[in-house]
């Protein structure tokens, strides 16, 4: 069974910064693609950065130049380094893997609350 296991949200002030972790296990299969989403109250589940197997990476346009997507060293993490914060940022932040043959698995989400 696939878990994705997701931390490092909190409160921060607008300004800040955060950095989310993501830990996938479990999948029989290769993962193609691990990113984050997040779904404000009232609004969309939107794409905030993914990363491929390869290393592209593809950002949703609210955060260019201030959100990082990387993988980690241990195999299947990824972290989201996430800089200049501002209150529009809250969110619950959910990590997303896209596994061969599986589809889509989706982690439980962490809060993010950015006070201005």
């Amino acid at each position: 069974q696939v878990q994705l296991v997701e931390s490092g949200g909190g409160l921060v002030q607008a300004g800040g910064s955060l950095r989310l972790s993501c830990v996938a296990s479990g999948s029989p299969f290769s993962i193609n693609v691990m990113g984050w989403y997040r779904q404000a109250p009232g609004k969309q589940r939107e794409l905030v950065a993914a990363i491929t197997s390869d290393g592209t990476t593809n950002y949703g346009d609210s955060v260019k130049g201030r959100f990082t997507i990387s993988r980690g060293n241990v195999q299947n993490t990824i972290y989201l380094r996430m800089n200049s914060l501002k209150p529009e940022d809250t969110a619950v932040y959910y990590c997303n893997v896209d596994i061969y043959y599986l589809g889509d698995r989706w982690g439980q989400g962490t809060q993010v609350t950015v006070s201005s």
